[in-house]
């Protein structure tokens, strides 16, 4: 059987205006961070799970981030974070944040990939993150956003 707000659930709705992104993500206990690449910022949203927490507990970091493969870039953590609740594998998407456990290094794709056995999705970009790519490394500092 399919359930349909009730009249005061859909007043109530409209009532409290628009939600915005970084509403939704407060609301969700999502943590929004960003990346600084000279003078770009691009910012990303972590999910609300214990490697994601783990990870912010982690920040403010300074990084060389190398490309893997044309489809992502990486950087040593220097540990793996708390793994608890992940599942056993991700199918990655361009923009998504991930950490491969198995080498305890941060993986930013920006292609898809395959699923992987071992890696572990933290959060995602919130809009394009070109100032990552190119050929090299990139030094990037990464914080949580105010």
């Amino acid at each position: 059987m399919v359930r349909f707000p009730t009249k005061a659930a859909l007043t109530a709705i409209l009532l409290t205006g628009p939600v915005t992104a970084n509403e939704t993500a407060a609301e969700a206990g999502m943590t929004r961070i960003r990346f600084i690449v000279g003078q770009e910022v691009l910012t990303a949203t972590l999910d609300d799970n214990a490697p994601a927490r783990d990870f912010a507990a982690m920040l403010p970091l300074d990084l060389t981030l190398s490309d893997y493969h044309g489809t992502e870039k990486v950087a040593d953590l220097g540990r793996k974070l708390d793994d608890t609740g992940a599942p056993r594998a991700y199918t990655p998407k361009a923009g998504d944040i991930t950490q491969y456990r198995p080498w305890g290094n941060l993986a930013l794709f920006y292609k898809p990939f395959q699923s992987s056995a071992g890696l572990l999705r933290l959060g995602q970009f919130e809009g394009p993150m070109d100032a990552l790519l190119g050929s090299g490394e990139v030094r990037v500092r990464i914080e949580l956003a105010e």
